[in-house]
């Protein structure tokens, strides 16, 4: 009997360390109860925000898509990326990735211009 009660009372102490960080959890769950009027409306305007977004590279290869290209600074101005953002941007995605053709012109007295052939693989 002896054996028993020895193997009872360990158990006992790790059940006791264990109730409090319990207790804890629960506490903090609690709390964060989602509002049903919240989610509702959530759940409303959550399907009209992923049709009207556009992402910055799709925005990009438009401009690209134009017959007359674009240029580094309307590259610019659309997305709100520096000069060299811009560069690495059609080397890597544009390029390298999603492997469109680019080419580049410079009209004499203008910016240069670059501009893909075609936006399908």
């Amino acid at each position: 009997m002896s054996t028993s009660s020895s193997e009872t009372a360990p158990k006992r102490k790790r059940n006791a360390t264990k109730t409090p960080s319990t207790k804890t959890k629960s506490r903090s769950s609690g709390k964060s109860k989602p509002n049903p009027a919240v989610t509702k409306v959530e759940a409303e305007v959550a399907p009209l925000e992923v049709e009207a977004r556009v992402t910055k590279q799709e925005s990009v290869l438009t401009l690209l898509s134009r017959p007359a290209g674009a240029s580094i600074e309307e590259m610019m101005q659309a997305t709100g990326w520096q000069q060299h953002s811009v560069r690495g941007f059609l080397a890597g995605t544009v390029k390298k990735k999603l492997g469109f053709s680019l080419s580049s012109s410079k009209p004499e007295g203008e910016a240069r211009r670059y501009r893909i052939e075609k936006r399908g693989r």
